[in-house]
């Protein structure tokens, strides 16, 4: 892969943490290969890892690329991800891309632009064209097909992030939930675990490197067990997150978005046995109405969902916990919304996550009647995101006055003074001033230290 050497790239990152997850790691294929990482605006190569989870995040992805190639049209496009497994036939046709590369393909970036610079040279010298064969079509029709059967994890290589004191660590991929309204289980494939031993492996390379806290990612965490057991083995999730927390070093698991499902007595017994699990809990609910989450396809009750908050709250002190809600799907009537809205105040998460629906080609959801006008989806998320703000406030200040353990993770000056910007074990986003600290270090040493902090009153 000598051509790579010295070539400079550009990655953007579209979407959730596991495509940012997967395109540090193909920034570290590149390196590895010569490659250079640098601006948009100096990229040999520009790769726009893409999402298509609504309509609107594949207009975002389609802009993105043409943007890459308006600013650099000399460069290589490449269009990864999500957006490539959904609209690919599409792209094939664009004269903007180059190359386009699935999901269960980016472990070959190196690989297959490679192929592609070669296929240039060749051209130029006179060798028959293979791009379109090797360079576009073979490479996606072959991710097309591995990530409709996949059942296999693809191997990425392990990568520190920008910050030194958080890293993501994915341990999951794949979704066989099917919900009306995602288009993720036809773009991510199936359910598959990354092994144990590369989930260890990796952690003992962060902590190494100075990683203090790890967040354990996903498409969906929560079928972990599930894809255990389709390959016939007993490993669980919380065997997993107690052999995680096993490694020196390592001081805070967070767990990244979860089904209501997992959560457990059997479960809690035993990740509130491990102190290094954070008391901070994002669980997917999307309605507050049993109505509206039957046609969402959501496998509970909005009463089965408070009683496992039941269950969370009565395990811990105060978690923080949050929440995605989806406002205005099809069919959401007045009276169903209002029913969100008053259980939604029960259950009083920490912060809610709002979103509008927005219809998705491809799914259950955009061909069903009674689509809700945008009007609506405005307010009924304006109240909502009233509500948070509010929630939010009075948790934060339910802690005045008692210590906090931060996890310094940068320097930030305002109104004319220095603070250290990090978050408690719940989440809550801090800046300790600088003036309270020992001066025998300087601002900057402090960064990856829990620093003890008591908010005032």
């Amino acid at each position: 892969m000598h051509i790579l050497k010295n070539k400079k790239f550009y990655i953007e990152t579209l979407g959730c943490k596991v495509n940012q997850y997967e395109s540090d790691a193909m920034r570290r294929i590149l390196e590895d290969a010569g490659a250079v990482s640098a601006s948009i605006e100096e990229a040999d190569i520009c790769i726009v890892n893409t999402c298509s989870v609504t309509n609107m995040a594949d207009h975002k992805s389609r802009q993105m690329l043409h943007h890459a190639k308006k600013i650099r049209p000399d460069a290589v496009i490449v269009a990864a991800g999500c957006y490539v497994q959904a609209q690919g036939e599409k792209l094939l046709n664009d004269g903007a891309v180059d190359i386009l590369i699935g999901n269960d393909r980016k472990s070959h970036v190196a690989e297959i632009l490679s192929d592609y610079l070669e296929s240039i040279a060749d051209m130029q010298t006179g060798t028959p064209d293979p791009i379109n064969e090797t360079g576009k079509k073979a490479h996606f029709r072959s991710s097309l097909t591995d990530i409709a059967a996949s059942c296999e994890f693809e191997a990425l290589p392990a990568t520190l992030p920008g910050s030194m004191t958080r890293a993501y660590l994915k341990i999951q991929d794949g979704c066989n939930a099917f919900c009306t309204y995602c288009i993720i289980p036809y773009v991510r494939g199936r359910i598959r675990n990354k092994p144990l031993d590369s989930i260890l492996s990796e952690t003992a390379m962060l902590a190494d490197r100075g990683i203090r806290e790890v967040v354990l990612t996903g498409i969906h965490i929560s079928a972990y067990d599930d894809a255990e057991k389709k390959r016939g083995s007993s490993l669980t999730l919380t065997d997993t997150i107690q052999k995680i927390a096993e490694i020196p070093g390592i001081e805070r698991i967070r767990l990244s978005s979860l089904e209501p499902r997992v959560i457990t007595p059997s479960f809690l017994d035993v990740i509130t046995g491990i102190p290094k699990v954070c008391p901070h809990f994002h669980l997917s609910l999307q309605s507050a109405n049993n109505d509206t989450l039957k046609r969402m396809n959501r496998h509970y009750t909005i009463e089965e969902f408070m009683n496992i908050t039941k269950l969370l709250r009565e395990a811990y002190d105060r978690p923080a916990l949050t929440t995605d809600v989806i406002v205005g799907f099809p069919g959401e009537t007045d009276a169903e919304f209002e029913d969100t809205y008053r259980n939604l105040e029960t259950l009083n998460f920490y912060e809610m996550h709002v979103f509008k629906y927005s219809r998705r080609k491809g799914t259950l959801a955009d061909k069903m009647p009674d689509q809700i006008p945008e009007s609506i989806k405005n307010e009924r998320s304006r109240r909502l995101l009233t509500m948070t703000a509010s929630h939010k406030a009075a948790f934060e200040s339910s802690f005045s006055g008692e210590d906090h353990l931060v996890l310094a993770e940068e320097v930030i000056h305002k109104d004319g003074k220095i603070y250290l910007r990090g978050h408690t074990e719940r989440y809550i986003l801090v800046d300790v001033p600088y003036s309270t600290l020992s001066p025998e270090q300087t601002p900057e040493e402090y960064i990856n230290q829990f620093i003890r902090f008591r908010r005032s009153l």
